[in-house]
Formats: structure tokens, C-alpha cells, sequence
């Protein structure tokens, strides 16, 4: 991941985080002095955990540990330094069972409907359990109840949410490589732990460690976004804009963080009343997730956020996802609308405005060439 070098980037000096522990010297921040906020820019996704920033960014479940074991662990990567490249993409024609094949949202969803899950599903709590005044507020002026035949997909929902990623699983290892190489083109397969994930926004070689208070759904949730035609362009748009020599972030983490407001308001149930008017939760949940994660990429592009602003950004943002979920869903339909038409761009210049589309012309996307640093 490409930085700028700077003269004062570069000093030698040392940072505490708030527990007082030394971090790594060779990055400096600098100082933006239209806003007078401390920005880490120019300094690669790998270094930031040195600076505790991506640590931060890691969501805590509520009573779920990923499964991870380390013999398991050691194994896989034995297994895998042995081979530098598998089979390459032999296209969709090819037995599923091939190295190599791509898979579907529709194919690793319906994996999970089939395996039995019933260990994970004892852990879900589908709906937030309210007292007193807050549940009398609540049944007063709060959204309606999901209806009931939806419970059992709203359910399924929250099962995929707590189960971990296996490494040993074939389903799960696909599920990878594809988001691998949806996002970077890449026709062959890599290795399940590896340097590279970091490159695409994980904190470490690992990917299960970064799945906490989002299981295996934050990878569903990719999955969809790079496989579906309507919403790859924006994935892969939002993934260069991650890799920004200023404005960089965790793409694959910011995700897990989004996955988790999804998972939050599907249990608060402010998509409700969304999933009982499309009788569905799944493509509900899937719309929400990938509108939040177009407001964030506007929000992040249009306000010139970097790194030290994602935890200010995402409680915003989880704000606005559940009080105004029917307004961040017409914007994604009005984006996607435009996008075929090749009428807007999240790195692109043009302006999404006039009468005929009101809802829409508050993402007026600024082009790359718009992001320069600011001048000391």
C-alpha cells in the first residue's frame, strides 16, 4: 500500500498510546490546520496497529470467542507455505468442488441453512430486552415487531453472526478466496494466512481473529458485496479509496464493523419494518449493510476523514443506520440506479443533482484528483 512521504513523517520520535506503551518510531502524525485534528496519514495499514488505531477499530462480541485453535492454525499454514499458487479460476462452468471456483452469496447462504448450527443458535439473543420505561417507549412509538413466519430467517441471521471461521471448512476457505479475488483480481488462489490480508484491510495474517461481534457474516456480507453485479463496482470503488495515500483504512475491518450495526439493528429492530414490508430479512439485512457502508465511504471521501477520525465516524454512522434505515436504503437505490447508467462514481467527478432526484443529491461524490493534502 502506496504512502506519501513527508519531511516530518518521517521523524524519529516515539508515541504513547493511553496505556503508556511505547509505540513503533518512523511515523510521525501531522497536523491538519483548517481542522486542528491529529491525522495519521501516509502511514501503511500494517503500521497503524503498531499506533493501537486498529485495535480500536475491532468490535467486542457479547459472549462470543471465534474458534480458533492453534494446532489448527500451525497446520493451515504448514499446509499452505508449501504452495505458492493452486489451481487458477477455471471459470463457472467447472465442479464446484474444484479449486479455484468461485462462490455464490446464494451457494455459502444455503450451506449454512443445511449444516447444523444448533450450537450456535443457543447463543443468539434475537431481540433486545427492554424494561420499564424504555420497553413502554418502546411498544409505544418504536418500530413494529417482525412477523413472525420472518422470525426464523431473522434467527439464521443472528446463527451465522456467532459461528467462527474455520479454516478447515472447504465452504469457508472458497468464501475467502473469493472475496481475495473479487477485490484484487487476482486469478489464482492464495494462502488462507499470509501478509496478504493485511493488504486488503485485516489486521493481521489471520482473518478469523478480526471476526469478533460479527462471526462469519462479515464475510457473508462481502462476499455479497463483491459477487453481486449491482454492488461489485461500488466494492471495488470503496476498495481503492481504503488503499487512498491519505485517507486509507481497514477496508475488510471497517467492514466487520459495519456488519456489526447491521447486527444491531436487525436485534433493536429497526429493520422491522423494512423486512415485513419485502416479507424477507436476509436481502434486507444485505441492502442495509451495503448502504452504510456507501454513507461511510461518502462521509469519508467528501469530509476528508483518515484514520484517527473511523471510531468517531462509525458511532455517527451507527446513529444515522438505525433512525433513518428507509432513507440510507433509497439512497443506495438511487446510487445503484445512477451507477448503471454510469451516471455516478464514488471516485468520479461528476455531480448527482437536480429536481429529479431530490433524495440523491446529498451524495455528490468529489473526484480522486479533489483529494490533495492540505497545505501546512
Amino acid at each position: 500500500m502506496s504512502h506519501m512521504s513527508s519531511p516530518r513523517a518521517r521523524s524519529k520520535e516515539e508515541f504513547r498510546d493511553g496505556q503508556g506503551e511505547r509505540m513503533s518510531a518512523g511515523y510521525s502524525p501531522s497536523y491538519d490546520n483548517d481542522k486542528s485534528v491529529l491525522a495519521f496519514r501516509g502511514i501503511p495499514i500494517s503500521e497503524l496497529k503498531n499506533h493501537g488505531i486498529l485495535q480500536a477499530l475491532t468490535t467486542e462480541a457479547n459472549e462470543w470467542e471465534p474458534r480458533v485453535v492453534s494446532t489448527e492454525v500451525v497446520r493451515a499454514q504448514e499446509e499452505w507455505e508449501a504452495v505458492d499458487t493452486i489451481q487458477p479460476e477455471t471459470g463457472s462452468q467447472a465442479n464446484s468442488e474444484q479449486p479455484g471456483q468461485l462462490i455464490s452469496f446464494s451457494e455459502a447462504l444455503q450451506y449454512f441453512q443445511t449444516v447444523d448450527l444448533s450450537s450456535f443458535k443457543k447463543r443468539i439473543q434475537p431481540t433486545i430486552r427492554r424494561t420499564g420505561l424504555a420497553a413502554l417507549r418502546h411498544y409505544l412509538f418504536g418500530p413494529p415487531k417482525l412477523h413472525q413466519g420472518l422470525r426464523e430467517e431473522r434467527d439464521l441471521v443472528l446463527t451465522i453472526a456467532q459461528c467462527g471461521l474455520d479454516s478447515q471448512d472447504p465452504v469457508h476457505g472458497r468464501v475467502l478466496q473469493t472475496i481475495y479475488k473479487k477485490l484484487t483480481g487476482s486469478k489464482f488462489d492464495c494462502a488462507l494466512h499470509g501478509d496478504h490480508w493485511e493488504d486488503l484491510g485485516f489486521q493481521g495474517a489471520n482473518p478469523a481473529t478480526d471476526l469478533r461481534g460479527a462471526g462469519f457474516l462479515a464475510l457473508l456480507h462481502l462476499l455479497y458485496l463483491v459477487m453481486d453485479s449491482k454492488t461489485l463496482l461500488m466494492a471495488q470503488e470503496i476498495f481503492r479509496l481504503s488503499r487512498h495515500h491519505i485517507q486509507q483504512f481497514p477496508f475488510c475491518l471497517m467492514s466487520v464493523n459495519i456488519t456489526h450495526i447491521a447486527i444491531q439493528a436487525l436485534r433493536e429492530e429497526c429493520l422491522s419494518r423494512e423486512c415485513n414490508r419485502q416479507q424477507k430479512v436476509i436481502p434486507v439485512v444485505n441492502s442495509f449493510y451495503a448502504a452504510t457502508f456507501l454513507h461511510l465511504a461518502h462521509v469519508w471521501r467528501t469530509q476528508r476523514k483518515t484514520i484517527s477520525d473511523s471510531s468517531f465516524v462509525l458511532k455517527d454512522l451507527e446513529v444515522l443506520a438505525k433512525k433513518s434505515p428507509r432513507r440510507l436504503l433509497k439512497t443506495l437505490e438511487l446510487y445503484l440506479a445512477r451507477v448503471s447508467k454510469g451516471q455516478a462514481s464514488l471516485l468520479g467527478a461528476q455531480k448527482c443533482c437536480g429536481p429529479e432526484s431530490p433524495p440523491f443529491k446529498d451524495l455528490t461524490f468529489t473526484g480522486r484528483s479533489d483529494l490533495q493534502p492540505h497545505s501546512s
